[in-house]
């Protein structure tokens, strides 16, 4: 196990290495010189000029990116070029909002989405097999934006029930220990804080889950499908078992290898997938970050960002392999 873990350490270096590399390179080629946005566009050459070599960009690419990839091994992922502060600082702050937000988007999409596949399975050409699949072909083909605008509209604006921007409501955010509103709220027992919190996840967890819950309730059916054709459920039935017993216990317990495998895949991307989310919700965290440095063409902002989003999705899809080699150890020699 210990020589498979390193075999797959090493192989994140190179992914990294690219993440970084093409981030750096779309950044410098397809964006607007970030001079022509801090100085308006009529500024005088001789101003671009010292506002590029304040901000290194008279040097030759290579340089560039070698500066940038320098220092990002040692932690310090540069400075904004529009607002001058720290990135690795402003990330630090923003992480935890994104962090909460996928958790929670990742528990409606594994509850949602394993209830319905098993109830799918066991029921199966019905017309809850049926509905079922069409809302998950539904989930994974609409757009998280669409989705979310769509809610806003229907939840916040017509209804009124939740709230259709932001984290928490001013002057009720709780005492710093996670940064988790929600998991602070409940700590400190500022039941207030907690309630207007968990109302503001509410829209942009079930935006974000949903094309997750799509893919692990088509998932969870297929597997169950399969699993609950085999002898020894035939065998569970023919003793008397419940048969609540029997899907639960043995069924469920038996497909939950590939579901548990595509729910740890899905939480690196809904890490990802919070950008847009993030954006739509007003939501403080490191998606709608490196947005507004898109926007602003802010190069150190967005390669710092998605240098962190990137080596997430990877350590996630590290840990998913790490946990299926465990249970299989064959996976370990292959």
């Amino acid at each position: 196990m210990a020589n498979y873990i390193i075999r797959r350490l090493l192989l994140l270096i190179p992914i990294l290495l690219g993440v970084s590399l093409a981030t750096f390179v779309v950044m410098h080629a397809f964006t607007t010189d970030p001079t022509e946005i801090i100085l308006g566009q009529h500024a005088t050459a001789e101003k671009v000029a010292a506002l590029r070599i304040e901000l290194g960009l008279n040097k030759p690419i290579y340089v560039q990116y070698w500066d940038y990839l320098s220092s990002a091994l040692q932690g310090d992922l540069g400075r904004s070029v529009i607002t001058k502060t720290s990135i690795t600082a402003e990330l630090v702050k923003r992480f935890p909002a994104t962090v909460e937000l996928s958790l929670v988007a990742m528990i409606i999409a594994s509850v949602v989405g394993i209830v319905a596949g098993v109830i799918s399975a066991v029921k199966q050409n019905s017309v809850w097999d049926y509905g079922t699949m069409v809302a998950a072909l539904l989930g994974v083909s609409m757009p998280i934006f669409w989705l979310g605008l769509m809610m806003i509209i229907l939840f916040s604006v017509i209804l009124g029930w939740f709230p259709a921007s932001g984290r928490i409501g001013i002057g009720l955010e709780p005492e710093h220990i996670t940064g988790l509103y929600v998991l602070d709220a409940l700590m400190t027992g500022n039941l207030s804080s907690f309630w207007d919190a968990f109302k503001h996840l509410v829209l942009p967890g079930i935006a974000l889950g949903a094309y997750s819950a799509a893919i692990i309730a088509r998932m969870t059916r297929a597997t169950m499908l399969e699993t609950i054709r085999q002898d020894y459920i035939r065998t569970a039935r023919a003793k008397g078992l419940k048969e609540r017993v029997v899907i639960v216990k043995h069924a469920l317990r038996n497909a939950l290898i590939p579901i548990v495998t595509v729910i740890g895949l899905q939480l690196g991307q809904l890490m990802a997938g919070a950008v847009l989310t993030e954006t739509v919700f007003s939501w403080p965290g490191i998606g709608s970050y490196v947005v507004d440095g898109i926007m602003a063409s802010d190069y150190p902002r967005v390669q710092g960002t998605v240098l962190l989003i990137g080596t997430i999705y990877v350590l996630a899809n590290l840990a998913v392999d790490i946990m299926y080699s465990y249970l299989d150890p064959r996976i370990q020699h292959s």
